[in-house]
C-alpha cells in the first residue's frame, strides 16, 4: 500500500498542473521543459508541421486504420511547442468528438485511443470539456468490445493486440491519474517483456517460436537460442503468425505492429518514473537488435518512428530515417526523441525512478 501512495503522489505532481502555470503540458508523453527546448526548425519540424495542417475528420475509434488520432497528436505538439491557438483549438474539438466513437474490436481502440489522452494532455481541455473527457476515458477502458475490455485485451492478448491496448490503458491511467490502474498495467508489462514473477496471465497460441514453450513470454529471454540459431529478443507470439521455426527468419510485420505499442508504455512508462527499458534484460533493445541482426529486417514505413524511440533510449544506431512516418498511435518521434539530443531518461522523468 505504501508504494501505491508513493505512486499517487508522484502521478498527482504529473498530472496536476503547477499554480499559476498554462494548462498543456502535463507531461503524458514529453515533459514541458523537454517539449521547449525542441527545435522549430529541420526536416523532422517541418514534417511535423505539415501533418498538424492536415484537415482532421471526424475520430473514428472503431476503425483501426483511422490516421485522425495522430493528426491530432501533431497539431497538439506544435499547439503545445508554438502556443498555436488555432491548432488547440482544433485538438480540442477532435478530442470531443472522440467521445463515444469506440467501437468494433479492441484492437481498434487500443491503437486509437493513446493520441487522444496525449494530444489533450499536451493543450489542456476547457473545464468542462476536460470533465466529459475524463468521464468517458474513465469508463472506455473497461466497456465490452467483442468480448473484450481494453484492460482484459492488454492482460489477455501477448501480441500487438496487448501491447496497443496496453499503451492507451497507460495513457488514460496517467491522464486521470489512476495510480493503482497505473501500476497494474506496468506489472502486466513488465511480465509481457519476460518477466514471468511479475504477470504470467496471458494466453499464448502457437509455441513455436518460444524459447521455453513450457514457460512462454512476450520477448524471448536473453541468450535464447533454436537449433543454434539466436531467438534472443524474438516476440514468439507476433512472429508465429510467419508460420513455425525456419531459418532465415521470415519477416513478419506483426512483430514491429507489436512494437509499435510496447515502445508507446515504456516511453510513458519512463515519464511516470519506471525503468521499462531496462525491464527483461533490456528486452525491448534486444528485440530491434534481433530483427536488424538476425531477421535483416529493418524497420520501414509507419514504423520508422520506433528507431527513433530505441536509438534515443538506448544510445542505439539502428536506421532511423528523417522525416519518418508516424505509427498507428503515436509518432513524431525524429522530433521528440532526436538521438542527437540526451537520453529521455536522463531528462524526461517527472517522478523518482521506480523498478
Amino acid at each position: 500500500m505504501r508504494r501505491l501512495g508513493l505512486l499517487a503522489i508522484a502521478l498527482a505532481a504529473l498530472v496536476a498542473p503547477r499554480a499559476g502555470a498554462a494548462p498543456q503540458g502535463r507531461g503524458i508523453w514529453i515533459s514541458p521543459e523537454r517539449l521547449a527546448s525542441l527545435p522549430t526548425t529541420g526536416p523532422a519540424w517541418e514534417a511535423l508541421r505539415r501533418a498538424a495542417e492536415t484537415p482532421v475528420t471526424r475520430p473514428d475509434l472503431s476503425n483501426q486504420e483511422d490516421a485522425t488520432n495522430v493528426h491530432v497528436m501533431a497539431k497538439a505538439l506544435v499547439a503545445a511547442r508554438t502556443g498555436d491557438a488555432r491548432l488547440r483549438e482544433e485538438v480540442v474539438r477532435a478530442c470531443e468528438a472522440a467521445i463515444g466513437r469506440e467501437g468494433g474490436r479492441t484492437l481498434a481502440l487500443g491503437r486509437e485511443l493513446a493520441a487522444y489522452a496525449i494530444a489533450a494532455d499536451l493543450v489542456g481541455l476547457p473545464p468542462e470539456a476536460d470533465a466529459r473527457f475524463r468521464s468517458w476515458l474513465d469508463a472506455v477502458r473497461r466497456r465490452p468490445l467483442g468480448g473484450l475490455t481494453l484492460i482484459s485485451t492488454h492482460e489477455d492478448r501477448p501480441n500487438n493486440w496487448g501491447t496497443h491496448a496496453g499503451a492507451s490503458r497507460i495513457a488514460a491511467d496517467l491522464y486521470l491519474g489512476d495510480a493503482e490502474d497505473l501500476e497494474r498495467a506496468a506489472r502486466v508489462f513488465r511480465g509481457w517483456l519476460g518477466e514471468r514473477d511479475r504477470y504470467a496471465g496471458f494466453r499464448y497460441r502457437d509455441l513455436a517460436w518460444q524459447a521455453d514453450p513450457a514457460l512462454p513470454v512476450g520477448v524471448n529471454p536473453l541468450g535464447a537460442l533454436r537449433a543454434g540459431r539466436s531467438i534472443d529478443g524474438v516476440l514468439p507470439d507476433d512472429q508465429r503468425r510467419s508460420g513455425g521455426f525456419r531459418w532465415p527468419p521470415p519477416h513478419e510485420n506483426y512483430v514491429y505492429e507489436a512494437l509499435q505499442g510496447a515502445l508507446a508504455q515504456a516511453v510513458m512508462l519512463t515519464g511516470a518514473g519506471y525503468t521499462p527499458f531496462e525491464w527483461g534484460d533490456r528486452a525491448l533493445l534486444r528485440a530491434f537488435r534481433w530483427l536488424h541482426d538476425e531477421a535483416r529486417y529493418p524497420a520501414a514505413g509507419d514504423d520508422t518512428w520506433e528507431s527513433h524511440v530505441v536509438n534515443f533510449y538506448y544510445g542505439a544506431a539502428f536506421p532511423a530515417p528523417v522525416p519518418s512516418q508516424p505509427g498507428k498511435n503515436v509518432g513524431f518521434t525524429d522530433w521528440t526523441h532526436a538521438a542527437s539530443l540526451p537520453l529521455a531518461g536522463r531528462v524526461a522523468g517527472t517522478a523518482s525512478p521506480r523498478n
